[in-house]
């Protein structure tokens, strides 16, 4: 039977973890959003001693809690996995270096500034902290299987000429631009090619209407292609030549049609994400309290936007398994179902979340939402509601204790 696109255990995490591990359950992919430690109470009553036996500080205490959380992580992480934890300022040096320490240095991927705030914060004194982090690391970066270039990064813009068929792409200069390759560096790519400015017609064999053309710097020194005779000669069609005006006066150059479509192998065009997302790309904490209130209700005061899991699901294969051990309102199992309905893959995604007590007061504990956990339930459940495919049960629901009884083996804290 194939597994649920979503599962929900409700319970301390390190337990959990723990009892994945020993059931020997892997992931690909894993996604954290752990308390940001601004002062508030930790629900996870670890004993939070330092190394000579006294009471920690706060930043001592946050990082003897999330030690044997990502310790345990990396446990249950396969040997394509990445793992993308999301934190702030108060926090964020920490947390690089115990991650350092935990998945070693060499295995860092990239660490991302979103912007999930773009008005920024303005309450407080000092500036308007409109961003947070995403630290990114592979269990080993040599097999990771992350790839950092995605469709959803080309923009159609950068693409503004239209062939008479309706292809778009954009032009760019057959002669490799960067000065450090030129003849003297790169022999092979100096030759001379056929082109003829009226048909757009280039050819590495002299043809009737051809003129000769050698690559050449715009001051008139001598240049090299950026692609091989061979290469010319197969991909005629990819190319054009053109009358250009230059320091020099008017000359004819040869520029490759760079096309925005998909490529001859059928794989979609990729383009590198930068390590800059904007709340235009992904969303923001507003759309994000507005993705749940259309599901729920406003019952948790700062989710993270379904777009910035999505576009981390982007980087992974489509057949991911996730866990999101900090699950918070649920936003990863979301992201999930709403990827699996878009593109048709089978990613599943395993959600945990402790029964911390919702703020009194709040929105959720007038909802009678007694626990965080309450709320990543009612969300998961209103995602199946909403999105589920009906062949196989959308959400399976487990128990902490029936997970440790699975795994057979007894779940042991650290001192």
């Amino acid at each position: 039977m194939e597994e649920a696109w979503n599962t929900f255990v409700e319970g301390d995490n390190l337990d959990v973890l723990q009892a994945l591990a020993a059931a020997g359950e892997t992931f690909d992919l894993i996604y954290i959003d752990p308390p940001y430690n601004t002062g508030s109470l930790f629900a996870y009553h670890d004993d939070r001693r330092g190394e000579d036996g006294r009471r920690a500080g706060r930043h001592e205490a946050w990082v003897a809690m999330m030690r044997p959380r990502l310790e345990a992580a990396r446990a249950v992480m396969s040997e394509r996995a990445a793992i993308y934890v999301s934190i702030d300022d108060n926090e964020a040096a920490h947390l690089k270096v115990l991650m350092d320490e935990v998945f070693e240095e060499r295995n860092q991927l990239a660490q991302i500034v979103v912007n999930l705030n773009p008005k920024g914060r303005q309450l407080g004194n000092g500036f308007a902290t409109s961003h947070e982090y995403l630290l990114v690391y592979a269990k080993d970066a040599r097999t990771c299987a992350l790839e950092s270039s995605i469709p959803e990064a080309v923009n159609e813009q950068d693409f503004p000429l239209v062939t008479d068929d309706g292809r778009h792409y954009r032009r760019l200069p057959l002669r490799n631009t960067n000065k450090k390759f030129n003849p003297a560096t790169a022999k092979t790519l100096h030759f001379p090619v056929w082109g003829d400015p009226d048909s757009g017609r280039v050819s590495v064999e002299p043809f009737d209407g051809g003129q000769e053309i050698w690559p050449v710097f715009g001051d008139g020194r001598p240049a090299v292609w950026r692609w091989s005779a061979p290469l010319i000669a197969a991909r005629p069609d990819d190319l054009m030549c053109r009358r250009v005006r230059g320091k020099l006066g008017e000359r004819v150059d040869v520029y490759q049609r760079d096309w925005l479509s998909r490529d001859a192998t059928g794989n979609a065009r990729r383009k590198k994400l930068t390590t800059i997302w904007l709340a235009e790309e992904i969303g923001s904490t507003d759309s994000a309290v507005a993705e749940l209130k259309s599901l729920v209700g406003p019952l948790f005061e700062s989710p993270k936007p379904t777009g910035l899991i999505r576009r981390i699901l982007a980087t992974m294969p489509t057949d991911a398994r996730v866990l999101d051990f900090f699950a918070g309102s649920g936003t990863t199992g979301h992201a999930v179902a709403l990827a699996n309905v878009e593109d048709g893959a089978r990613r599943t995604c395993w959600s945990v979340q402790i029964a911390e007590p919702t703020r009194p007061g709040s929105n959720a504990a007038k909802a009678e939402m007694a626990h965080v956990s309450d709320i990543t339930r009612a969300r998961l459940r209103a995602v199946v509601a909403a999105h589920g495919n009906g062949d196989v049960a959308d959400l399976v629901e487990r128990d902490v204790g029936e997970l440790l009884a699975t795994s057979g083996n007894p779940v042991t804290r650290g001192a």
